[in-house]
């Protein structure tokens, strides 16, 4: 309660006065100024901005029907140039397989099918495929033993830089009690 108090006692009159003319006159000269705000401002010969209106009965020409849902695209029209992109690059991986096919020996697609199926017994895809296998592991294990060996010597490291400054802390709070008591011993 007191602090409301003390909030009334700081108003100055004249601040709360100066506020509400200011509001007044800003009131005042808005509500009695000349200007007609309900109509909007025409410059000499020009046409008024609502002269044109939307006429029903005329056939406004949006968009030519394609035939997809309600007669227009299906396809967003801002993504034309995405469908391009897309098909350009469907064309170039159709012609890098053609090529890749040529490069091979094949005649045709079929023939490189064909020679899937006839070439390679089954046995001899499975054994490829735990040779394939085999060497990924292979590698996998070697990756997980430089990170261990990794790991081994950082752990080394950390350790001796630990043991170092554990004493280095000690003899630092050794040092600071000592300087402390000496402290107190010369105060008294």
């Amino acid at each position: 309660m007191q602090r409301v108090i003390n909030w009334f006692k700081n108003i100055r009159p004249f601040k709360v006065l100066s506020v509400f003319l200011a509001g007044m006159f800003l009131i005042l000269t808005q509500a009695c100024s000349g200007a007609n705000a309900t109509q909007p401002s025409q410059q000499p010969g020009a046409e008024s901005g609502y002269t044109k209106r939307y006429d029903p009965t005329k056939e406004y020409n949006l968009n030519a029907p394609e035939g997809g849902m309600n007669n227009f695209s299906d396809n967003d029209p801002r993504a034309k140039n995405f469908e391009k992109a897309a098909q350009n690059r469907a064309d170039d991986l159709s012609r890098n397989s053609d090529r890749n096919i040529n490069e091979k020996g094949v005649d045709s697609a079929d023939q490189y099918a064909r020679n899937y199926r006839q070439g390679t017994s089954f046995p001899e895809r499975v054994k490829n495929l735990g040779e394939d296998i085999g060497s990924s592991a292979q590698g996998t294990a070697e990756g997980v033993a430089k990170g261990t060996k990794r790991g081994i010597e950082n752990l080394k490291d950390n350790t001796s830089d630990a043991a170092q400054n554990l004493g280095k802390n000690a003899q630092n709070k050794r040092e600071d009690d000592t300087n402390a008591m000496k402290q107190t011993l010369n105060k008294d």
